[in-house]
């Protein structure tokens, strides 16, 4: 059973997700049309699961799964939709533990936009990613062996950010950084 572990924010986890971008350009060629590092992990100084989420906008959505065996050999399960339709993802994992989250979207999904916005707010604003940080947290502290409650835990206060956060990033017409 995996143990839900929220630690401080390093700064390599820039290193790991450029290292992992570029792999991932590789091995989906020419469908990648962006490659964006989301995920708490993606937000200087916000406490997180030490697992780094990729997300990836590709031209047409029903091509990536003809890339299954590639990113399998890349150290990639898939798991198709995974609850989310429109959206291929994939798990990296060491030993127990993941390392990488692939969020892969077809340019123009509105989930896009939601996680761009999301890290972004994040950045802009430190008092709601140490909020939210604390949370996360605390959340790990009282399940520590159920990500399931961890992850419901935190259900509010994310739909709450993340309303303001495409609130705000729509009206400032932010353009994605790609990072």
């Amino acid at each position: 059973m995996r143990k839900v572990r929220v630690k401080p924010w390093e700064e390599y986890y820039q290193v790991l997700f450029g290292e992992e971008a570029n792999l991932l350009r590789e091995v989906l060629g020419e469908e990648v049309l962006g490659v964006f590092h989301i995920g708490s992990t993606s937000v200087p100084g916000l406490k997180s699961k030490p697992i780094i989420d990729i997300l990836v906008a590709v031209r047409d959505i029903s091509k990536v799964d003809s890339f299954n065996g590639a990113m399998e050999e890349a150290g990639y399960a898939a798991f198709g939709e995974n609850g989310i339709p429109g959206r291929r993802y994939f798990q990296k994992a060491v030993g127990d533990d993941h390392s990488h989250h692939v969020h892969v979207f077809e340019i123009g999904n509105s989930e896009i936009e939601r996680h761009i916005a999301f890290r972004d707010y994040l950045r802009a604003h430190p008092q709601a990613a140490e909020k939210y940080g604390t949370l996360k947290a605390r959340l790990a502290e009282k399940y520590p062996y159920d990500i399931e409650s961890y992850q419901s835990g935190k259900g509010t206060m994310i739909l709450e950010i993340q309303e303001e956060a495409i609130k705000w990033y729509r009206e400032a017409g932010r353009e994605d950084t790609g990072q």
